[in-house]
């Protein structure tokens, strides 16, 4: 969370933070997807015409109490609530630093949210307004989660590349590769997007596609001189 980022002292910090998080949501995740598949299989009635926030509904009020079926619904929509705090957030920042609005004042934070409170408002209206307005974003925005985590792998591998010696970069490289084909595969094939007939098409090409671009890096990087700690500006004892 943004409040962990603040009170890192040293780098070091951020793996067992950021790494425990991902690792827990993952873990979470799998918990809801086993109790889908184990509810729903001597139920399959109870999931005809239910969205993802009605099957959450319909497990917790079969299996527990009211006030533990209360607190299961609250705890997965406080997932939800944290994550577009930290969305609204770091859009506030990101837009504040491209218009270099000095974000020390609350009244220019005031004027940069704005506009995305305004954003945010209509996907609400279109959520309440369009039977698949919730479906249609939830799609986007998945989407987006997998685009931004091409462009952060793909920003870690040249760091990597540059600087440190040998294969590094190829951690994160492989799944720089991967995502960016799970990505442009969805582009393809997306009925909202450019809907390509004949699905396997897509999934060859992108697959043939980040195979090269796979090979063609590490055939860059060998050519690339790697970077002193001084030239990364990072002193070693936060490596």
């Amino acid at each position: 969370s943004p409040l962990m980022a603040r009170c890192m002292v040293n780098e070091k910090q951020a793996r067992p933070i950021f790494y425990g998080a991902m690792i827990t949501e993952g873990v979470v995740a799998l918990i809801w997807a086993a109790a889908a598949t184990y509810f729903f299989h001597d139920k399959p009635e109870l999931c005809i015409g239910k969205s993802g926030n009605d099957m959450v509904g319909v497990i917790a009020n079969e299996w527990f109490p009211k006030a533990i079926a209360v607190i299961c619904i609250l705890g997965v929509i406080s997932a939800a609530v944290t994550s577009g705090d930290t969305a609204l957030r770091s859009a506030r920042l990101i837009v504040a630093g491209w218009l270099k609005v000095n974000q020390a004042k609350k009244l220019n934070r005031l004027y940069v949210s704005l506009p995305l409170f305004v954003l945010v408002g209509l996907l609400f209206w279109l959520n309440v307004a369009n039977a698949d307005g919730f479906n249609t974003i939830w799609r986007y925005f998945g989407w987006a989660n997998q685009a931004l985590s091409c462009f952060t792998l793909w920003a870690i591998t040249v760091w990597l590349t540059k600087a440190r010696k040998g294969g590094w970069y190829l951690i994160a490289l492989l799944p720089a590769c991967f995502m960016t084909s799970v990505a442009v595969t969805y582009f393809c094939i997306d009925k909202f997007c450019l809907r390509l007939p004949m699905e396997w098409i897509p999934y060859i090409g992108t697959g043939t596609f980040a195979l090269c671009l796979c090979l063609y890096y590490v055939w860059r990087a060998r050519k690339h001189p790697a970077m002193t700690l001084a030239e990364t500006g990072i002193a070693p004892d936060n490596i």
